[in-house]
């Protein structure tokens, strides 16, 4: 594994931020709409409507005519809509049913170690030291971030749902991650959100995930604006922008340090919460944070680490 060049590395921690702030944005956006009597699911197909709405013209022109692409990478395309969109989606929706949401969310965010662990298993990329102890560094973040230190009850039913968001994420950042494909990230980006919103769709409309809106307006920490803004900004912003610079990143970092990057939008989702909701973190969420990038950091030397040992032994 060769060592990146600042002609990669800086673009890539540029999307990875951008993404991971974007996806940040979300839970706060949907909050207020789950407030006035929106369901998850029905606010969440929304948003992967608007954005696989968003990206198609895009997607079509970065194609330039090579249907063929879409053709042979139809698994591939299927797998990212269904796993990495659509089900880790559902399954993190299903978890919260059972458990609080920030030991759901704890879970799916040991996903950075399920794609070590694949590049390890599948790839033979074995992980360094550095990269060992930057991973337990930043999961400790999470347990001061997500202020789960005083405990928290746990359902079986609720883990297994949880685990399966953790491999729904691990799949997303492994193909999006992947350049062999051929398929530019706006495609991979609108085709596997369009697969995405035709999955929860179905899924409604079988009962998997309760469908209700409202129209009634939506207050954000004393402001108050109209429903279909906080909609468009999912669909368009934590969704459309956040996935195609994810996968950008993805392929400028590789998808283990993109995966640790991604860990920022646990940070980006607290600030969010005390710009519109009036939330602020404690200040044993702050340390967490600290904690995150400095594992983000030591993942980075980890990476750097594993390219020189390479480098030495060929």
């Amino acid at each position: 594994m060769a060592e990146l060049p600042a002609s990669r590395l800086l673009p890539g921690l540029g999307f990875a931020v951008l993404s991971a702030m974007s996806f940040g944005l979300s839970g706060s956006l949907a909050k207020g709409l789950l407030d006035t009597g929106w369901t998850a699911g029905a606010a969440v197909t929304v948003r992967v409507l608007v954005a696989a709405a968003v990206l198609a013209v895009p997607a079509v022109l970065s194609l330039r005519g090579r249907w063929g692409l879409l053709r042979r990478n139809a698994g591939l395309v299927a797998v990212y809509g269904m796993v990495a969109v659509a089900g880790c989606q559902l399954a993190y929706f299903n978890a919260v049913v059972h458990m609080q949401v920030g030991v759901a969310l704890l879970i799916e965010y040991t996903a950075p170690v399920a794609v070590i662990g694949w590049m390890w298993l599948r790839h033979g990329h074995r992980p360094g030291v550095l990269t060992l102890v930057g991973a337990v560094v930043a999961a400790f973040g999470l347990v001061l971030v997500l202020d789960l230190l005083s405990g928290a009850d746990l359902s079986v039913p609720g883990v297994l749902w949880a685990l399966g968001a953790m491999a729904g994420a691990a799949t997303y950042f492994v193909l999006s991650a992947s350049e062999d494909n051929g398929l530019p990230p706006l495609v991979l980006a609108a085709s596997g959100l369009t697969l995405g919103a035709v999955a929860l769709l179905v899924a409604g409309a079988v009962g998997v995930v309760p469908m209700s809106a409202s129209t009634a307006p939506v207050s954000y920490d004393g402001a108050t604006v109209p429903w279909w803004l906080p909609l468009l900004g999912l669909g368009v912003v934590t969704a459309a922008l956040a996935y195609v610079t994810g996968i950008a990143a993805g392929r400028r970092l590789g998808s283990r340090l993109a995966s640790f990057v991604a860990l920022l939008e646990v940070l980006f989702a607290l600030l969010f919460a005390w710009l519109l909701l009036g939330e602020l973190p404690r200040a044993v969420q702050v340390v967490g944070g600290v904690l995150i990038l400095a594992g983000v950091v030591v993942v980075k030397l980890g990476e750097r680490g594993t390219a020189a040992a390479a480098g030495t032994s060929t």
